[in-house]
């Protein structure tokens, strides 16, 4: 892997997505109009197949209401989303050594923007009708994702 960048946007397309998980927690005596807000939590783990030029993202999104004590019972949700993705390129911006793969640091950032702002358009339809229908999954700095990232 050189230093020049190689990264390319175009080479880089979803081949497949699944929801894996998508759990409800919407209390029944729920009243929205207490919502003061929301707790967000999300976990990203990816991993790569050289041989076939892809990367797989799986995005775990936990929400949770907060009203204040309002409610009795805080509405939640849990989503697993799973993104294979082709990078055509993909031999040139890995390294591989005795110590592992490194992969470029353009590649991961874009895996982790396109699935959670992906994410973000499937939460606002899935959460329609729900005691989180207010709830918009916030931008971030996706390198906040890479923080913890493990690529395997």
């Amino acid at each position: 892997m050189s230093d020049s960048n190689l990264f390319q946007p175009d080479k880089l397309s979803i081949v497949d997505f699944r929801i894996q998980q998508a759990q409800m927690e919407n209390p029944e005596a729920f009243e929205l109009s207490q919502v003061v807000g929301h707790k967000v939590g999300n976990e990203l783990n990816v991993g790569y197949n050289l041989e076939l030029k892809l990367a797989k993202a799986d995005l775990v999104v936990k929400i949770q209401s907060d009203s204040g004590g309002h409610n009795a019972e805080e509405a939640m949700a849990k989503f697993h989303f799973v993104y294979i993705f082709k990078v055509e390129n993909l031999d040139e911006l890995t390294r591989v050594d005795g110590e592992g793969v490194e992969i470029d640091g353009r590649l991961a950032n874009a895996i982790a923007s396109v699935a959670y702002s992906t994410s973000r358009g499937v939460l606002l339809t899935r959460l329609q009708g729900t005691a989180l229908q207010d709830f918009v999954l916030p931008v971030i700095d996706p390198n906040e994702l890479l923080t913890n990232l493990e690529h395997t």
